[in-house]
């Protein structure tokens, strides 16, 4: 691991709320010195409960970098919930208003000056009833596509054992083993260059969540399956 990445008061802050949290999971990390040590990367992973973010969080600062998350709005004006991911880079996700531009853009800034991007493209709690990723929003596309950074896939499994954010059961207890495991960056140069269609940020959005929902195979140790979970229960092609 390399130098830890400085954070200031408010990532402090939230290291001393995360880190006990996160012990109610038995962590388990897998190739984590795959994770850029230094410079932009954007890190895409999948969403299977309101406990990914405090665990995700402490899986990145444990080797020492800052995650900036990419999160719903509403999860800033959540009383110091919200203040701490603020403080610590979080950018907020607009949806359907004017300033849905704006999350994008403060996005490209913070990699552009060489910070951790943490996305979950899935936008919210995957709704697939067997917890695989679903259809996911192409704006990461945009994001892989336009910075020329690592883009590095990373899949987590357990936390929605602990807090399922479907039936609102906390379970703590026993304590449930949390995997996170981490992926090669996916090399995208056969897609830079070309002209961005709705189209080939479809194409790409499915490239990078098929390397997530392959991760997630991994640790699950089930066959992944065949495209991704839409509405009304079709599952999509998409690129392997």
């Amino acid at each position: 691991m390399g130098k830890r990445e400085k954070g200031g008061f408010w990532v402090g802050l939230s290291a001393a709320v995360f880190y006990p949290v996160s012990w109610l999971g038995k962590r388990e990390y897998r190739r984590a010195d795959k994770l850029p040590a230094e410079g932009a990367a954007l890190l895409v992973m999948n969403h299977v409960s309101h406990l990914d973010p405090v665990s995700d969080a402490v899986f990145v600062h444990r080797n020492g970098r800052v995650p900036r998350f990419m999160a719903k709005d509403s999860l800033f004006r959540i009383p110091l919930f919200g203040k701490m991911l603020a403080g610590s880079g979080g950018i907020p996700v607009y949806r359907g208003s004017s300033d849905a531009r704006n999350s994008l853009s403060a996005a490209h800034e913070a990699l552009r000056d060489g910070k951790l991007v943490l996305i979950y493209p899935e936008g919210t709690i995957t709704k697939d009833p067997a917890g695989w990723p679903m259809w996911s929003r192409t704006g990461v596309a945009r994001l892989a596509l336009d910075n020329d950074v690592p883009v590095v896939p990373a899949a987590r499994w357990g936390t929605q054992r602990i807090w399922n954010g479907y039936d609102k059961k906390f379970r703590p207890f026993p304590r449930k083993r949390v995997v996170t495991v981490v992926g090669d960056p996916v090399d995208l140069s056969a897609y830079r260059g070309q002209p961005v269609t709705n189209q080939l940020l479809r194409e790409v959005t499915d490239l990078l969540m098929s390397r997530v929902r392959a991760l997630l195979a991994e640790i699950r140790e089930e066959p992944e399956p065949e495209g991704f979970y839409r509405a009304g229960g079709k599952r999509d092609a998409a690129e392997g």
